[in-house]
Formats: structure tokens, sequence, C-alpha cells
């Protein structure tokens, strides 16, 4: 118990629904409390997702019994009302044979730019951009966002280069995590999709493969 709560990085043990039977100091100081108070506590009540299809997919992984790690882009608001974003990273951490695993959680989150005390640009995004944001959504790396659009990787570098500078991102997580809030890509769909590509958005022709 101990060295669980000097971990430095927010962490929880929870039951298969996601309900906190251990959290450490780290997770329970990004709400102010104590770890005790976080016990019985829902994960996805204290960092709501952005993408609901993630976790529904991760719990149908659970069911099958398939061990790997899986990732949840999460925003919420702090103490003091300051929006926060980030990622839950999950592993299965028991082996019985014959229920569902334990889930091993940790909080990565997401430093809070300055800009983030105003709301997003609505400056329309270049359509390849939209594309990216939806291929980083969904887990492509740079070269498989370039094989995707048909940019070169360096094409692909730019457009998230002008988007971190855009929004004062600090990495991919909460690029893909300020593309979901202000509306670029569509909630609880899978595979991600950009909201200009549903139908009757009035999305751009001539989606160009150049930069």
């Amino acid at each position: 118990m101990v060295l669980f709560d000097r971990i430095p990085m927010p962490v929880a043990v929870c039951d298969p629904y996601g309900t906190v039977r251990l959290a450490n100091a780290a997770l329970a100081a990004e709400w102010g409390t104590t770890p005790g108070r976080l016990k019985g506590r829902d994960m996805l009540d204290l960092f709501p997702p952005l993408d609901a299809a993630q976790v529904e997919r991760i719990a149908e992984a659970l069911k099958l019994r398939r061990r790997s790690r899986y990732t949840v882009a999460v925003t919420w608001r702090d103490t003091h009302g300051a929006r926060r974003h980030g990622e839950l990273i999950v592993d299965p951490v028991s082996d019985a044979p014959n229920a569902l695993p334990d889930l091993l959680v940790m909080l990565r989150t997401a430093p809070a730019p300055a800009v983030d005390r105003a709301e997003p640009s609505t400056e329309a995004l270049h359509p390849n951009e939209e594309r990216i944001l939806a291929l980083l959504a969904a887990g492509a790396t740079t070269a498989q966002a370039a094989r995707e659009t048909g940019l070169t990787t360096d094409g692909v570098t730019y457009h998230l280069r002008r988007l971190s500078r855009r929004w004062g991102a600090a990495n991919r997580t909460e690029l893909v995590a300020r593309a979901y809030a202000s509306g670029i890509l569509v909630p609880g769909v899978w595979p991600p999709q950009p909201a200009s590509s549903r139908p009757g958005t009035g999305a751009p022709e001539g989606n160009s493969a150049t930069t």
C-alpha cells in the first residue's frame, strides 16, 4: 500500500466495471480529496470518455478474455472548474480463469495550455486535417495517416504542428480531445469520422491530397 500510494502517476485499481477499489494519492489530488473518498466511485464518472465507443470495445474485449493495454481519451473539469484533457490507460491485472479481470487504470494528463480558457477557434479546418485527426483518434501512426490521406509523413507532421500551434495542444492526445470537444469529430462513432463527412453537413468538396 505504501509503494502504491507513492506512485507519482495517478493510478487506481478498479473492478471489471470500472468501480474504484483502490486509488493512490496522485489520483485523489486530481479531485482535491483523499484516496479513501474515491473508493466505490466510477472512474468514467470521474473522468468522462470523449468517445463511448472506446469503452464499449474494451468491455467486449474483456468479455472475450483478451489481454492487452487499452486507452480511453477523457476530459473533465478539475476542482477549479478548468477543463482538463488526458487518457486512461487500462491494463487487466487478475488471472481468475472464469471471472472478468480487475483493472489497473492509470491517468495520463495533458498540460492545460493558456488557450484552454477560451473556446476553440471556429475557423474551418483543412479537409486533410479533419481526416488526420480522425485517423489519430483511431490510433494511427504518422506513417499510417500518410498512407490513408495520400500525404507524405512530412505533410502529416506539417498539419499536426499547425493544429498544435492553433489550439495550444501539447501532444496528440490533447489534439484528439480538442477535436471531439469542438465538434470536429463525431462522438460515439467508430471508426472516428469528421462531423463534416456526415450527410447533410455541407462537407467541403475536393479533399486534396496535397499540403
